[in-house]
């Protein structure tokens, strides 16, 4: 079975029911005023931008687009790109470029010009699709990737160096093409975080995504009663993925624009939301309104909240602590993923395992996960060593560059780059990135573990620990530290907090900065790495 032969069985089963809810609670809706003889259009300001689209809308849109895809000479193993923000359209597009049997690339919305430019060549894509914000930068390489590409744009005011999506389907067959789709054809290319560089090109068969399907509806029991509130941006896997599991049930989802606490809260309780995937960030945001009085609990309808969870980074057992500190009755798990293994899942906690907080966990459905050293061979149970995995949602390969995927693919086994270790109980843990260690005088420090550990100091909001050249220790570690609004701590405050670590695990250095997040949640090191070097070194506030 294919996502797309899943789509069509929601169709047929539950074709008028609402799937999709977009909410963009920063554009407020339109009403129409009559004054006069004139008929006005204006913001209303009780109410929020909100859509929604039933079963049978999703997949005649998909169909739709389908369609023209085939009608432009799109075929089986061709590409086509997403350059969309979060809204109504992004999946039914998706899901159209699946159905002729394309591959579907999504593209990160931060990509500048010309890394939009490099993806696209380095995918080989036929075919890009954008929307209204990133006009400018399509614009800027539309003479260089219009040579032999077709541009889509979705939205409102059509610039004139592309087509216009809503035109050009209005007019397309709402009936599903007779394509034939199996588990083993490619269907996505997604690209790597890039924090090291230019991002790697990740080809997925339909196995994958059938299997994530899977794996998330497996891990989290979602049923058709469950309403899932989606935020981080779709062109992740990790969002995607964990929106699988709404598919595989046929339930209700949530897309959420923005991610204020405000905003979580308002849309878990009007929407009557029961699953949250967040981030460290936002949830940490949560509990700092919380706790400063920002925002009530009263004030929301909250009780059908039945599921918490957490992906993307390390997450801080003080963290989720707090967390039931506001709401006891929450279920939590955490997922470990990477977008080589199709997004989250291949190891996950467990809702069952909340007295493992601090773990990753265990093997997640249909995943085998070992731990190696430099050499290959497995280490002994407690050892530190690197992270792999094995499954049905493995990458195919990077697509284009043999070398890169030699270098992580070997039978089967994906090196994840991640330091781990298992202990005593069979529970994985996530060290740190296996090129964020920190070798100072001999000894390996493990950001994860000094972060964690600052994290408990009730100043701080946000913390990320870097390695720092050092003429007699090779590196030291330094702590760039974001206090929580209003809070005031010193260097000398926070060393003698320091203190109760072992002494070779203590921060050298302290700063006190904001520190930067992808839209994924992962802290970007290599820009703090690159601001804090030893020599651009210059006297920074001890407070804010």
């Amino acid at each position: 079975m294919t996502i797309t032969e899943v789509l069509e069985n929601n169709c047929k089963e539950f074709g008028d029911e609402v799937c999709l809810v977009e909410i963009n609670p920063e554009v407020k809706e339109t009403r129409r005023v009559t004054w006069r003889e004139f008929e006005l259009i204006e913001p209303n300001p009780t109410a929020h931008y909100r859509r929604e689209i039933s079963w049978n809308v999703f997949n005649e849109k998909a169909n739709r687009f389908a369609n023209l895809l085939l009608d432009r000479g799109i075929k089986k193993g061709d590409k086509v790109a997403i350059l969309l923000m979060n809204g109504l359209e992004w999946l039914p597009i998706y899901f159209g470029i699946l159905k002729t049997g394309a591959l579907a690339v999504p593209l990160n919305f931060r990509y500048t010009a010309s890394e939009i430019e490099y993806c696209i060549k380095l995918a080989e894509v036929d075919i890009l699709v954008f929307g209204p914000e990133f006009i400018g930068r399509v614009e800027e390489i539309a003479e260089k990737i219009s040579k032999n590409r077709l541009l889509f744009y979705v939205g409102e005011g059509c610039p004139t160096f592309a087509e216009d999506y809503k035109n050009l389907t209005s007019n397309c067959s709402s009936q599903s093409p007779d394509i034939t789709l199996t588990e083993k054809d490619n269907a996505a290319i997604y690209f790597s975080s890039g924090t090291t560089g230019f991002p790697k090109a990740i080809l997925h068969n339909h196995e994958s995504l059938i299997h994530s399907c899977r794996v998330e509806q497996k891990h989290h029991g979602q049923t058709r009663d469950d309403i899932f509130l989606c935020i981080p941006p779709l062109y992740h896997t990790g969002a995607k993925m964990h929106w699988f599991g709404s598919l595989l049930s046929g339930s209700k989802a949530v897309l959420l624009r923005g991610t204020k606490p405000e905003y979580i809260l308002n849309a878990v309780s009007q929407e009557h939301c029961t699953i949250v995937w967040l981030l460290v960030p936002w949830a940490q945001d949560i509990l700092d309104a919380l706790d400063n009085g920002k925002v009530k609990l009263s004030d929301y309808q909250l009780e059908q909240w039945r599921l918490m969870h957490i992906g993307a980074q390390p997450v801080p057992p003080s963290l989720i602590k707090h967390w039931h500190d506001y709401f006891p009755e929450h279920q939590y798990d955490t997922n470990y993923g990477l977008s080589e293994s199709i997004g989250p899942g291949a190891v996950h906690l467990g809702v069952e395992n909340i007295h493992k907080v601090g773990a990753i966990g265990v093997p997640g459905f249909g995943w085998q996960v070992k731990i190696v050293n430099e050499t290959g061979k497995e280490v002994v149970q407690g050892e530190v060593g690197e992270l792999c995995l094995k499954g049905p949602g493995v990458m195919s390969c990077y697509y284009n560059d043999p070398v890169a995927t030699e270098e992580v693919l070997k039978d089967g086994w994906l090196s994840t780059g991640d330091m781990a270790m298992q202990d005593k109980d069979g529970f994985y843990y996530l060290v740190d990135r296996k090129k964020d260690v920190i070798i100072s005088g001999g000894e390996n420090l493990y950001p994860v573990q000094i972060e964690d550990f600052i994290r408990t100091n009730d100043c701080v909001h946000d913390v990320a620990v870097i390695g720092l050249p050092d003429n007699r220790l090779g590196e030291i570690a330094a702590a760039i530290i974001e206090l929580k609004e209003g809070y005031i701590c010193t260097e000398e405050e926070m060393n003698e907090y320091c203190l109760a670590l072992p002494r070779y695990k203590r921060p050298r250095k302290i700063f006190f900065d904001e520190i930067p997040r992808n839209p994924t949640g992962k802290i970007e090191k290599p820009k703090l790495r690159e601001r804090y070097q030893a020599d651009k070194l210059i006297a920074s506030e001890n407070t804010r």
